[in-house]
């Protein structure tokens, strides 16, 4: 029975240590299907859910929504620890709890206490080993406790830093985009002045914004439940307003405007393919449709009136084309996540709920007209 126990604790010892590594050191994704982390995400966030639905205000759900990625990646922490814990208490208990109690005689119980001191090097010397044996497991489990936790400390800001750098941008769309982003926000705002000058450059950098949050999110998925600061920003919303604005210009569009859209396009849409892969996400058809076919007329309008030329009817085919492309895996995401996926920016509905912002009222600001009060919302 010991020796089984013995086993079975060596086992799980090396299986949270592997996942530990695969979880937080190794820089790629991990496709195998059975992962402790992936395991104990999964349940947390069902958990977490659950009392979500139950809350009626979108802005406290969307506060209680929020505490769950840091939250949860503490929470992981403390249980990759507990199983180390109660690893090395399973192995003194298989060598017949072979420590020196001055109190009672050992038990199981005595023996996780020592696991729990030994792993976070305490050093109490209430409890001691008393042969050879105990006291190599003691020595490896405390070099394990303070390399655990030594590496667990130094990713933190690593992490952290992942998501700053994904944030940046994100906060740098809201004015050129609107709050939440919309492709038909963002071409207007750059308008037939900007919409060959500025606006290449400025998807050349949310190319290179793709390909680094690909990166650090395959590595660290459990980086996509962290949450933006404002409630009608996301990075899920961030994706779908800059594909919806390269799939517009690779339909419509020509040039090295049209060029520099597939560029950007074929890496967000390689970055969200591969992140609802690894989220185990399946892809879900929009419902209702983000742009019904009554609402094309009216973004080849918009675009004739920023500077795209020949907007005709015959690159609506490939505009469904590209859509089905991405917003399959965009509403998956939104479901799982519980980040709304933006509307297109054009359209009745939008029309009908488009509000004043800061943005209008500066970009039309003249001379002795007011400045914004300060009980604006604050997003532009």
């Amino acid at each position: 029975m010991r020796a089984l126990v013995g086993l079975l604790s060596l086992a799980l010892l090396l299986i949270v240590l592997w996942d530990a590594f695969e979880t937080v050191i190794l820089p790629r994704h991990v496709t195998r299907s059975f992962r402790l982390a992936r395991l104990f995400f999964r349940f947390l966030w069902t958990v977490w859910t659950a009392f979500a639905r139950a809350t009626r205000s979108p802005r406290r759900r969307e506060l209680y929504l929020s505490y769950f990625g840091p939250l949860s990646m503490l929470l992981l922490l403390a249980f990759w620890a507990f199983m180390l814990i109660l690893a090395f208490g399973m192995m003194f208990w298989a060598t017949r709890s072979a420590v020196k109690v001055s109190w009672t005689s050992p038990s199981f119980r005595t023996d996780l206490y020592f696991s729990g001191t030994t792993f976070f090097t305490l050093g109490m010397g209430d409890v001691t080993p008393r042969t050879a044996l105990a006291r190599s497991i003691t020595v490896i489990e405390a070099g394990t406790g303070f390399g655990f936790l030594a590496v667990m400390i130094a990713y933190l800001p690593t992490l952290y830093g992942a998501f700053s750098q994904r944030e940046v941008n994100i906060s740098l769309l809201d004015a050129r985009a609107g709050s939440p982003p919309t492709a038909g926000e963002l071409l207007r705002r750059h308008g037939r002045q900007r919409i060959h000058d500025g606006l290449p450059q400025y998807l050349r950098d949310w190319e290179i914004w793709s390909a680094q949050l690909m990166e650090t999110h395959l590595s660290y998925p459990f980086l996509c439940f962290f949450r933006s600061q404002h409630d009608n920003q996301s990075w899920l919303a961030a994706f779908t307003a800059i594909l919806d604005v390269c799939a517009l210009l690779i339909a419509y569009g020509d040039g090295e405007t049209k060029w520099q859209a597939q560029l950007t396009f074929a890496i967000s849409r390689h970055a969200v393919s591969d992140l609802s892969e690894v989220l185990r996400v399946r892809p879900h058809p929009p419902n209702p449709d983000r742009l019904p076919p009554e609402d094309l007329p009216k973004v080849r309008s918009l675009l004739l009136e920023c500077g795209v030329p020949n907007c005709a009817d015959a690159g609506d085919a490939k505009l469904k084309e590209l859509r089905h492309m991405y917003e399959p895996h965009l509403e998956g995401l939104s479901r799982l996540l519980w980040m709304p996926v933006p509307s297109w920016g054009v359209g009745a509905d939008f029309s009908a709920h488009r509000k004043p912002s800061i943005w209008q009222r500066i970009s039309s600001q003249t001379p002795g007209s007011p400045w914004p009060s300060g009980d604006e919302s604050g997003h532009l």
